[in-house]
């Protein structure tokens, strides 16, 4: 088989960071490169050729899910037409839904990743970029009141309680009273 162009080589390299992302988010950082490769629809051997370890694609693969994760905040910020507390609330909706708790390769690194940096981030820089992404998130989440830290941790742990719960009515009464949690109060007619 001849070599493949420096294009199909990125190409391919962008193939497997994106779906590793999405495998470590969905299994856990414990997939096996064979797997990953796999699963991106290349030859095991073809790995060390673009990354230097697992732990090299693991930094990129963390790195690649906040990046989604900020892109996604921008979406619902323009959406909401910059309109921050609407933008919020939206976010946090769809953060504490059904289709997000059913869906971690495509959600929130936050969640999906916190045991594995837990338990072997250690110095990873994936560590680093995961601690910053956690800063991150909270910062968007902030408001006049509070500094977003109590509302993320809020809908962390709702979310892993309705992952965990899933296959009970508790899953979702878990994301239920959190987002009602998380609402603004109503307001009092004049």
């Amino acid at each position: 088989m001849g070599r493949v162009s420096q294009a199909q080589a990125q190409a391919n390299r962008r193939r497997v960071v994106e779906r590793a992302s999405q495998l470590f988010r969905e299994q856990g950082t414990s997939v096996s490169v064979a797997e990953l490769m796999h699963a991106a629809g290349l030859t095991h051997g073809g790995f060390y050729k673009q990354f230097a370890s697992k732990e090299a694609l693991i930094d990129e693969a963390v790195t690649h899910a906040f990046g989604e994760l900020a892109e996604r905040h921008a979406t619902t910020l323009k959406e909401h037409k910059g309109h921050r507390a609407e933008a919020q609330q939206s976010l946090i909706d769809g953060y504490l839904s059904v289709r997000h708790r059913d869906n971690p390769a495509s959600g929130c690194p936050v969640a999906a990743l916190a045991t594995d940096m837990a338990r072997d981030g250690g110095d990873l820089a994936a560590h680093r970029t995961y601690t910053e992404g956690v800063q991150d998130f909270s910062q968007w989440l902030a408001t006049d009141d509070e500094d977003g830290i109590a509302r993320l941790c809020t809908m962390l742990g709702a979310l892993l309680l309705a992952r965990a719960t899933k296959d009970s009515p508790v899953s979702e009464q878990v994301l239920s009273a959190a987002r009602t949690a998380l609402s603004p109060a109503p307001q009092p007619r004049a």
